[in-house]
């Protein structure tokens, strides 16, 4: 308790406890969003991290910073610290900076893939190979009701999804990867599939719209996957299914430039712990191991409760 309380007393680290409540970011990001010096922050962050307060997350070269440690003193008054938010003097410009660097990590998404739309399945073929893991998540798609696929890309699972549910919706930010995706479906002759430009943090569907939503290989480039399946869990109805397939952690730091990969992947508990912060039950995960050269997919169902 008295390590929390001596790490807590000082100005910088309350705000920047506060900033990390609201996502992960790096050093370098913080560095921006609180306007110091990379010594004082990377300062700060040791304290915190060594006093439970913090967790860091390496991925690759990089390593992402957030609030929930192991102080269990913490856990206990987070609520109440989470409610004096507010009072922090620069609240309203941090939570502006990091909006801004949420939409920068959006952008420079979005922007890769109008870029690469028409080379995006032999790119990601070829520089991050995985095993054939989409008939065990196809096999998961309810027959009947309404599916959204989040990330459709250049809409390669649409006609699958379209022989197994009444209605299919597609959901992507490029525009580019729509018109693919419109683009595959005619040359397949497939008809009837509502395609919308959208982000994934913010779906251009009603609440409880939906019985199934499907993210296939699309949360490892989300800037925030945390709100992604907050999102999800708003547009699915009571009872709804979810069901993710993305790749296990790993170290392909080239995946960022030539994949424009936010995340090196995820851990199994990692996943777990977010979907259950959703509001996710029943949760269940597969590895799928890959042969030599690719890497390992999880394939996770969770259900609304």
């Amino acid at each position: 308790m008295l390590d929390t309380l001596k790490a807590l007393a000082d100005a910088s680290r309350l705000r920047l406890t506060a900033i990390l409540l609201a996502g992960e970011f790096t050093v370098q990001e913080l560095c921006r969003i609180m306007g110091m010096g990379q010594s004082r922050v990377s300062r700060h962050l040791k304290i915190l991290t060594e006093a439970g307060i913090l967790t860091v997350k390496r991925q690759g070269t990089w390593s992402y910073y957030r609030a929930g440690g192991d102080s269990l003193f913490f856990g206990a008054i987070r609520h109440a610290f989470e409610q004096q938010l507010s009072t922090i003097p620069e609240r309203r410009q941090d939570l502006v900076a990091v909006a801004a660097i949420l939409d920068e990590r959006r952008r420079r998404s979005q922007e890769f893939f109008d870029r690469h739309a028409r080379q995006w399945d032999d790119l990601a073929r070829t520089l991050l190979p995985v095993p054939d893991y989409l008939p065990r998540l196809l096999a998961s798609v309810p027959h009947g009701g309404t599916v959204v696929e989040v990330g459709v890309g250049t809409g390669g699972l649409l006609a699958d999804l379209a022989a197994r549910a009444d209605d299919v919706i597609g959901v992507d930010h490029s525009p580019a990867m729509l018109e693919e995706a419109r683009r595959r479906l005619k040359g397949q002759g497939v008809r009837g599939i509502d395609l919308r430009l959208g982000e994934m943090s913010h779906l251009p569907l009603p609440d409880a719209s939906v019985g199934c939503a499907l993210l296939n290989m699309v949360l490892h480039h989300a800037p925030d996957p945390p709100a992604v399946l907050a999102e999800i869990r708003r547009v699915l109805v009571p009872g709804g299914l979810l069901l993710i397939a993305d790749l296990a952690r790993h170290e392909r730091e080239t995946a960022r430039e030539q994949l424009a990969d936010q995340w090196l992947g995820f851990d199994e508990a990692e996943l777990a712990g977010w979907l259950k912060g959703a509001g996710f039950g029943e949760i269940a995960c597969e590895r799928i191991g890959g042969a030599p050269g690719q890497e390992a997919v999880l394939v996770v169902q969770a259900r609304t409760s």
